[in-house]
């Protein structure tokens, strides 16, 4: 893979990181919280939230949590679906986190991990829906790494916003079927190219004998 190739793919996630760290540790130097910037459903002035709360984060250590998912899912995004990735990436954005703004509990809503489970979402019926080998093996990894996340869109903890990730998750669902006819195509084999080619030329003949 080329250098500009690498440097296309990373970009993106790359910046934004950058930005969520960027936060936090303004949040630290200068003794700040920016939770009041986070979504806070059913609420007006949280509606800010579905834009700002992605590059809040509680601590540290949700920060490190969330960075290498971001990496690894944007970064799988933008290598597969190149030309309408950012397309994707803004829609899985926004509706995950206004489906969150309509069900989540009063409570601000902060982190990036809504998006993490929209893009895991997308990534994984994506690849089922466009019968595609190399999407299919990002189905099955996205499974292997992130297949436990299933249980984070569930209320087992107070403490998590599993409104998020539910929210997340449905938005990567909805445009993964949204966007099944566009981005990269099944490969087709010989013999299906000549399986369609002796079916036109069956339809060729059928037409001329009618005209005939």
């Amino acid at each position: 893979m080329k250098k500009k190739e690498i440097f296309r793919i990373l970009f993106v996630p790359t910046v934004l990181l950058i930005i969520i760290w960027g936060v936090k540790i303004i949040e630290y130097l200068f003794d700040l919280s920016f939770v009041n910037y986070g979504v806070f459903p059913q609420n007006i002035s949280g509606l800010k939230g579905i834009f700002l709360s992605p590059f809040i984060h509680k601590d540290f250590n949700h920060i490190l949590n969330n960075s290498y998912s971001l990496l690894i899912l944007i970064g799988l995004l933008f290598s597969f679906y190149k030309k309408i990735a950012p397309q994707i990436l803004i829609w899985l954005y926004l509706i995950s986190g206004f489906w969150l703004w309509i069900i989540g509990r009063p409570a601000f809503h902060i982190g990036a991990s809504g998006v993490i489970y929209a893009l895991a979402g997308f990534l994984f019926l994506s690849g089922l829906i466009r019968k595609n080998r190399n999407l299919s093996a990002i189905s099955l990894l996205v499974i292997f790494l992130y297949g436990s996340m299933i249980w984070g869109i569930m209320p087992i903890s107070q403490s998590i916003s599993w409104e998020g990730h539910f929210s997340g998750f449905l938005a990567g669902l909805l445009v993964a079927v949204f966007f099944k006819k566009e981005g990269p195509k099944r490969k087709k084999y010989q013999w299906e190219i000549e399986e369609e080619q002796e079916k036109e030329e069956s339809r060729d003949i059928k037409y001329y004998i009618k005209r005939k």
